[in-house]
């Protein structure tokens, strides 16, 4: 048998009160993806042909999100009809008619639950033949899960919810994790018997079993031993813990492929990170969206990163950066903050209490210290002294300006966008820079120093300042009397 599913159907539709919240839960985020968009993945990594998404609560977020994650999606809403039953039918009605093969089952809550275990089970389902195949694992605490009760020769008799299981049922510890492989046909029919006759009112999906058993069906057990496959979010300290793991494996993933992770206890890594060999992450450090590290790279203390990307041998220090790229054997921080559009070349540096915004900064070239960079272009081997302010903004729009390769701005500069200074040119300390400046020019943009004497004393009178001014003068004034020449006595 083809051992391809035909289908998978990803229940999605509930509300998920216990969270307590206004965002639908399947949009709720581990990883740097939403809960259903963890499913989604491993849902397409069976290969099938067809993913249903089933919606209903907040279905316009739902759908909004399905169609941003994969277009390909297949969109099936659920009617009032409740119970995840009928979910399915609804699912299955949005597939093309007359499907045949396998389906799988799967919900948008369960995170953690692998591409491969989902291959492993369409796989065994093919090879035993069943009508049914129930993903179960057996807890410690089985609370809150439906029981899988067998018969005696150890098959699947069928699965009763914890609402509706006899004292000896809940005593049972193999539980349903609702994940299924089903054969599309005996599916479609046996949904058709299925009614509403439970503690809830509701079309349960776990009917199927027992019709399909009483019908001569097989019915097979497929058991996980990796029980965080199985479990759904449905609150938020369900949430921070499969979090939490999610994050312990991923951690994991990387330092079994060759990088230091100091403390993954206090190290988050995002699920489409990449990380290079021999790479040192130290504590304190989030590694966010789609970030790229590369080999030999020391990351942290207290870093975090999003969308950008980070060349091989570079150092980045108590940094914040987002959709910025940071060149080979670059340096950054520490309390660096750069904002989209940074780019650092090779061996260049961002240093301590600089933020950069659109700020493309060439190989080599420094912007040490104390430093805003906005909206500017700096060539290779340029130096911006601390202090420097790049003013881009005129309070309508914003301006660009461009410093030279190995061109040297001086400390607390000014630059009045848009101005542009040439290669190999200075800017003195101090000015506040409105106009270009030529190669090989030094532009000094500041007022001559005039010192009024006597100011304090007219001023300020009778303060501290004044006070010490006085002394300070009265002692220079004696300082002076003892440089004079001293008179020669009388002759003997």
């Amino acid at each position: 048998m083809n051992a391809t599913p035909a289908a998978v159907i990803v229940l999605a539709a509930g509300e998920g009160t216990r969270m307590k919240s206004s965002t639908p839960k399947v949009l709720h985020r581990i990883g740097g993806t939403t809960l259903l968009g963890h499913a989604v993945r491993a849902a397409r990594a069976t290969r099938a042909e067809h993913v249903s998404v089933v919606v209903r609560h907040a279905r316009d977020r739902v759908v909004e999100f399905c169609a941003a994650f994969d277009e390909t999606l297949v969109i099936a809403d659920q009617d009032d009809v409740k119970g995840t039953g009928r979910a399915v039918e609804c699912g299955l009605d949005a597939l093309p008619a007359g499907l045949s093969g396998t389906v799988l089952v799967t919900y948008g809550d369960v995170p953690l639950l692998s591409g491969d275990t989902l291959v492993a089970l369409t796989e065994a389902h093919a090879a035993s033949g069943s009508a049914v195949s129930v993903v179960t694992a057996h807890l410690d605490d089985p609370t809150g899960y439906g029981r899988v009760v067998r018969d005696a020769e150890g098959h699947v008799a069928r699965i009763v919810e914890q609402k509706d299981a006899s004292e000896e049922e809940l005593a049972l510890t193999e539980i349903n994790s609702g994940i299924y492989a089903f054969d599309a046909a005996m599916l479609r029919e046996a949904l058709a018997q299925v009614g509403t006759d439970n503690a809830q009112g509701e079309k349960y999906l776990t009917d199927v079993v027992g019709i399909a058993r009483a019908a001569g069906r097989g019915v097979s057990a497929h058991v996980v031993d990796d029980r965080w496959q199985t479990e759904g979010v449905n609150d938020r300290v369900q949430l921070a813990a499969l979090g939490a793991e999610l994050n312990r494996r991923v951690c994991e993933r990387h330092q079994r492929a060759g990088v230091t992770i100091v403390d993954p206890a206090t190290t988050w890594v995002d699920v489409d990170v990449s990380i290079g060999q021999d790479t040192t992450v130290l504590p304190g450090t989030q590694l966010l969206g789609a970030t790229t590290i590369g080999a030999g790279v020391t990351v942290g203390p207290e870093v975090t990163l999003t969308d950008s990307e980070v060349g091989d041998g570079a150092e980045v220090t108590r940094a914040v950066a987002n959709l910025a790229v940071i060149g080979a054997g670059a340096t950054v921080g520490p309390y660096s903050y750069l904002r989209p559009g940074t780019r650092l070349g090779a061996g260049g540096k961002i240093g301590g209490f600089v933020e950069t915004k659109n700020a493309e900064i060439g190989d080599g070239a420094k912007v040490p210290h104390l430093t805003y960079a906005g909206d500017v272009t700096i060539g290779e081997g340029a130096n911006i002294g601390a202090g420097t302010i790049f003013a881009n903004y005129d309070g309508v729009a914003k301006h660009h300006s461009r410093i030279g390769a190995h061109s040297f701005v001086g400390s607390h500069t000014v630059v009045v966008s848009p101005v542009q200074v040439a290669d190999g040119a200075y800017v003195a300390a101090g000015s506040a820079l409105t106009q270009d400046v030529e190669p090989g020019q030094i532009a000094v943009a500041r007022a001559r120093q005039r010192n009024v004497d006597g100011w304090v004393e007219r001023a300020r009178p009778g303060t501290r300042t004044a006070d010490a001014a006085a002394r300070a003068g009265a002692a220079v004034g004696a300082d002076d009397t003892d440089d004079l020449p001293t008179p020669e006595g009388p002759s003997t």
